[in-house]
């Protein structure tokens, strides 16, 4: 036998070479327990997804969507590349700076920090969702008339905030707006555009 040959680990019972191979990388960190796709974490049995794609289905604007997909896809990249809704933004891709803005369940997240997997059994609204036909929305009509938006990226994620805070704040002060669009970065600077965005709409919900 070969010096390698005595180095390489042994599968455990009932579990082939190839298996054992594939999951390696988490046999590394965690003990495995039984079969491939079972390891111990933290005290409990956890059951590994993957590598290879799973099923995934996700509520998307009052639509139900479905597709194969590996574990590790982001919530951002199945909308953008798998289901082709491509108003939330991939820029920092690192959850800081909101261009990629959805709700889910009635909160703001960044898509980027969710895994689609991990979105399973919750309510996802994107900008696409929020439209009224054809026609724009109040706050996207806003965006318009007070020019809150230069290159655009950050707009979706800026719109999808700015339609959540207005419902949950609809009489906001101007600190208010400030703290409650504070998760979402524009690097344009359009953020006078957007704070009056906001403060309009708060002072038409003042008056009516």
């Amino acid at each position: 036998m070969k010096d390698d040959d005595a180095r390489k680990p042994e599968p455990p019972a009932g579990v082939t070479r190839r298996d054992f191979m594939k999951i390696s990388g988490i046999g590394v960190a965690v003990p495995l327990l039984v079969g491939p796709k079972v390891v111990e974490a933290a005290g409990e049995e956890v059951a590994v997804h993957g590598p290879g794609k799973v099923p995934v289905q996700l509520t998307v604007n009052d639509r139900q969507l479905q597709a194969q997909l590996e574990p590790r896809v982001t919530l951002l990249d199945a909308l953008r590349d798998t289901f082709n809704l491509t108003g939330a933004k991939r820029v920092c891709d690192r959850g800081a700076c909101g261009a990629c803005t959805v709700l889910m369940d009635g909160k703001t997240v960044y898509a980027c920090a969710v895994l689609a997997i991990d979105a399973q059994g919750t309510k996802i609204t994107t900008i696409e969702g929020l439209t009224e036909g054809e026609a724009l929305t109040p706050v996207m009509q806003a965006f318009v008339d007070h020019d809150a938006q230069q290159c655009g990226f950050c707009t979706p994620g800026f719109v999808v905030a700015t339609t959540h805070f207005l419902q949950e704040h609809p009489k906001a002060t101007p600190d208010d707006i400030r703290r409650g669009l504070s998760g979402n970065y524009c690097r344009c600077g359009t953020y006078d555009g957007i704070r009056a965005v906001a403060l309009a709409s708060t002072m038409q919900g003042r008056t009516s």
